[in-house]
């Protein structure tokens, strides 16, 4: 946790000039936060690190000349220092995250208040001040013609089958993520066969970017991966992903389960959708067997309904310390007693299966 008598010293790097200065100003408002320079391009922002010396950056995604994630790639090996990234709706956000980038928001629109989108970031550039940076990933080249951040060349990997066991047509798999969250959960999904248990995925994000994670989940995982809709049934072989801006949660009528995927309503927990939100609603309404996962994120979302499932029989995982972008919402489950076992990112599928295969 970055100390709250400490200032961090943050660096803006945007080719409009009209983003930096709403930008710079907005930041400036918060009273932990002293913006120390600014970059017109990512090849201005790397001639300027070195001196300026920031905690932490806010990189534009799309930049004439080198791009933010090219950027990134060049940047972290080196300088590994926390990014959020400012986007406007885009799918090279979760390349620019692949690359090492901490966390993001979305620029705003005419629709969205200038208040509510500084006062976001603003807390981001404070978690992110704390942050285990990841160095960037190796990315095989894409096939020619394809689009940037379009379909990837990443096959998904091949990983056994689970197998015809009728037990594991009963048993429903939460997993829940914030900060970090994007790369992290993609580690854990990519190693789980297309045959898992019907699985429940909350990751906070922005609206507009949900349906695109989920399309990039889906074309890198085993199983099928979608955007939640009400009234979906959770089934083997399906993991949903709430939907930005809603609250999922489960639903049961009699032995069959689906998801209850509403716009707006309260917060839990401070977020919308939640983890706890999700976790609660499963150890209230599953009766069959259900297993738990939190991972990676400020906070405590997911830790009291972690808790709540394991009173209920669940099997939960924590990420650990080591591993995590920001470790708190699976310390704070860990520090209740709601984490059975702790695992890395790279190891919470092996967890898992082992414990679904010992099922009988």
């Amino acid at each position: 946790m970055w100390p709250s008598n400490k200032t961090i010293r943050v660096m803006v790097v945007d080719d409009s000039i009209i983003s930096r200065t709403m930008l710079t100003r907005g930041l400036s408002s918060h009273q932990q936060i002293e913006v120390v320079g600014s970059g017109f391009s990512a090849r201005d922002a790397k001639n300027k690190i070195q001196q300026l010396k920031p905690d932490v950056m806010t990189l534009d995604v799309e930049m004439p000349g080198m791009s933010g994630i090219d950027f990134l790639k060049t940047l972290l090996p080196v300088y590994p220092l926390p990014v959020i990234l400012v986007s406007s709706l885009n799918l090279r956000v979760f390349d620019a995250l692949a690359a090492g980038a901490v966390d993001f928001v979305r620029k705003p629109d005419a629709t969205q208040n200038n208040e509510a989108f500084i006062n976001n970031l603003c807390q981001k550039v404070v978690t992110a001040a704390s942050a285990r940076v990841r160095r960037p990933a190796p990315t095989p080249a894409a096939p020619a013609g394809t689009a940037p951040g379009g379909p990837a060349s990443l096959q998904p990997a091949a990983v056994p089958l689970l197998g015809p066991k009728p037990i594991l047509d009963q048993i429903i798999i939460g997993l829940g993520a914030s900060t970090g969250g994007t790369e992290a959960t993609l580690e854990v999904m990519k190693r789980l066969p297309a045959d898992i248990p019907g699985m429940l995925i909350v990751q906070h994000m922005p609206t507009g970017f949900t349906s695109m994670y989920a399309e990039r989940l889906n074309r890198l995982c085993q199983m099928e991966v979608k955007e939640a809709a009400h009234g979906d049934v959770i089934r083997r072989g399906l993991a949903l992903l709430a939907p930005a801006d809603h609250q999922m949660r489960v639903v049961r009528s009699g032995s069959r389960y689906t998801v209850s995927c509403l716009p707006g309503g309260e917060k839990v927990s401070g977020h919308r959708p939640s983890v706890d939100a999700l976790f609660l609603s499963m150890a209230e309404q599953v009766k069959c067997r259900m297993a738990g996962i939190i991972m990676t994120g400020m906070g405590r979302d997911g830790a009291d309904g972690l808790l709540q499932m394991r009173k209920q029989g669940a099997y939960t995982i924590g990420q650990d310390k080591e591993s995590c972008v920001v470790y708190g919402m699976p310390m704070v489950a860990y520090n209740i007693g709601a984490v059975q076992t702790q695992a890395s990112c790279e190891n919470i599928a092996g967890v898992l299966l082992r414990y679904l295969n010992q099922l009988t």
